[in-house]
């Protein structure tokens, strides 16, 4: 009984909770690349390479991510997902908050943009083990047959935080002009972001423990080294993360987020119909996301992962070149393909992931597979995609980005195990 007294009590307001915290963090993440133009000039100056160092520095940052995940990998598996999670959304607090109040590249010069760079890395590292100790939680807490759909949400609830991102862009771009934007406008949405990360932070603190970690204490089978233990033991399970979490990972940054600044850099839209456009792309995510997840809990992961490689190796490269010369119509379809696409990886590679560990073990595990490929695959692939656009002429060489990567982990798809309960 001491066992399994810790599942039996109701689990559906923690998985709520912690369903919907994923909104902070690519709130944030998403607003930094929507708003680049902006503290491009805002915090280097403006000027030819000021886009460039800010999509740097959200490289850079990016870099933090699997230090975090490992440490906070290993703080859910010693300590507990709730434990973790607590931690990990504190932080993201303090970093959204202490943006908001940052001095300019014209009250300090260029150690403004030094000090971005700072709470960036901040940020990546508390987010660094944010969504996949999400993900570990909702796969711990759903009912068997029903993880894909439930899992999913996690990515439903990110494309949540980007819809809230992009649109409150838009609307403080429209509604303010560029001296106020500059000077203040830009702060409103950070700000906001802050509020919406100490919401959450008290709506995680009446959260219960995973069940999952429950057992592992009832058991007494909580790893004492679980990162060590992860590596040792489980590194073909950490090789198919990584390259699912690849395609999961360039499919969005590429095909989601960099897609404003590559709109307002062919020239074919404005900064703010760019950013709107974005909106739109950004809910069709939304229907997406649990109708793939659901489909996974259908059909089995495998199939559905299958299908979604192979339409990312023929789809970009036809999508960005319709961005790159369309009309306005024909350029928000394209970007509302391409963003489905992304959404519906994320969502089915969310279980999918989690399931290739045991309990024990498997936010380390996670960290060492999902966070690497998005530390590589994330954070650099939009300043890789702008300086090749640049300097090749070829608008659909984003689109070519995400096609490479495609035809090298569609193998590792073919051959996966299927992981879907029956």
């Amino acid at each position: 009984m001491a066992a399994t007294a810790p599942t039996a009590r109701p689990q559906t307001r923690s998985m709520i909770i912690a369903g919907l915290s994923t909104v902070v963090e690519w709130y944030d993440f998403t607003l930094y690349l929507y708003l680049a133009t902006v503290l491009s000039r805002v915090f280097f100056g403006g000027g030819e390479n000021a886009l460039l160092a800010t999509l740097a520095g959200f490289a850079v940052s990016y870099l933090m991510r699997p230090l975090g995940a490992l440490v906070f990998g290993h703080l859910g598996d010693r300590f507990g997902r709730r434990y973790m999670l607590l931690a990990s959304m504190l932080l993201m607090t303090v970093a959204m908050l202490a943006t908001a109040l940052l001095p300019t590249f014209e009250s300090i010069g260029a150690a403004a943009g030094v000090l971005l760079l700072l709470l960036r890395c901040l940020m990546a590292f508390s987010v660094g083990g944010e969504y996949t100790g999400v993900v570990a939680y909702l796969l711990e807490t759903a009912p068997v047959r029903r993880r894909g759909l439930v899992t999913s949400l996690a990515s439903a609830a990110s494309e949540v935080g980007a819809l809230l991102a992009v649109a409150l862009s838009a609307l403080t771009v429209a509604l303010l002009s560029t001296a106020q934007l500059d000077g203040w406008g830009w702060r409103i949405p950070f700000f906001v972001g802050a509020a919406l990360a100490g919401a959450i932070l008290l709506a995680r603190s009446t959260m219960h423990e995973s069940p999952e970690f429950e057992r592992q204490q009832a058991e007494g089978t909580v790893p004492t080294s679980p990162i060590r233990d992860s590596w040792r033991h489980h590194k073909p399970a950490i090789a198919r993360t990584f390259a699912i979490s690849a395609l999961g990972s360039i499919t969005y940054y590429v095909g989601i987020t960099y897609v404003p600044a590559f709109l307002g850099s062919a020239g074919q839209v404005s900064e703010s119909e760019a950013l709107w456009l974005s909106t739109v792309a950004a809910v069709a995510v939304i229907v997406v996301t649990p109708l793939a997840g659901a489909l996974s809990d259908r059909v089995g992961r495998r199939p559905v992962l299958i299908a979604l490689a192979a339409l990312s190796v023929l789809l970009p490269l036809t999508m960005f070149s319709v961005m790159a010369g369309g009309s306005t119509v024909a350029i928000g379809l394209a970007a509302v393909v391409l963003a489905c696409l992304a959404g519906g990886v994320s969502a089915v590679a969310a279980p999918a992931t989690a399931e290739q560990f045991p309990g024990e073990g498997r936010l380390s595990g996670l960290a060492l597979g999902v966070t690497m490929a998005t530390a590589f695959f994330g954070g650099a692939t939009p300043l890789l995609a702008e300086l090749l656009v640049r300097h090749t002429g070829w608008s659909s060489a984003p689109g070519a980005m995400i096609a490479v990567v495609a035809v090298l982990v569609l193998p590792v798809m073919w051959t996966l195990r299927e992981t879907r309960p029956r």
